[in-house]
């Protein structure tokens, strides 16, 4: 089954930039996909996780936290369904964090923040590895999405549940979809 890589803290507010496409390019005797301007990418190639780790850190111009994770995982959340049903309001983005390590604390969920009043953030389920929840589109969510690392005591790297719908469709082959569903100048800015 493909891996999935998940850079952390790239492409923010200037920081830490470099172009996703090229890294892939880079990275093809992997038969690398790059999915978004966040730093995912699916591995289609069988590697194993210390190579694969080593050759996108040596790609890199800067030093970045890599966290992966399988496919099949993927698969299984979707299947899951762990938002379910019903589409999400347009004011709520849901998400999920990847956590770098299974969790090393154990917090009750649901949970909201701020604790009181309107609420900015709710995580509505946590695995080992995987925080689910949604957010508000607010700058104050920003804020309250940086504390999860914290709150789980490892350090994550938090993707729009869309980002993993388009990563499942492609580990299920459906790279065509991906292509036609990008604007041209989406395309061309890769």
């Amino acid at each position: 089954m493909a891996l999935i890589v998940f850079l952390r803290g790239v492409n923010v507010g200037g920081h830490r930039t470099f172009r996703p496409s090229v890294l892939a390019r880079q990275l093809s005797e992997f038969d690398v996909v790059n999915v978004g301007a966040a730093g995912t990418f699916v591995v289609r190639k069988p590697v194993s996780r210390a190579t694969l780790r080593t050759a996108v850190l040596r790609k890199l111009p800067f030093e970045a936290e890599v966290v992966l994770c399988d496919g099949r995982d993927l698969i299984r959340m979707e299947q899951d369904s762990p938002f379910g049903p019903r589409p999400a309001r347009p004011d709520i983005v849901r998400f999920v964090s990847f956590l770098s390590k299974s969790r090393r604390i154990r917090v009750p969920v649901p949970l909201t923040l701020p604790p009181d009043g309107e609420w900015s953030l709710r995580i509505i389920a946590a695995t080992s590895r995987f925080v689910f929840g949604e957010y508000r589109r607010h700058m104050k969510a920003i804020a309250y999405l940086g504390k999860i690392d914290k709150l789980f005591g490892v350090p994550a790297t938090t993707r729009n549940w869309n980002t993993v719908m388009e990563v499942v469709r492609i580990l299920k082959g459906d790279v065509r979809k991906r292509s036609r569903s990008r604007s041209p100048k989406a395309r061309k800015a890769e």
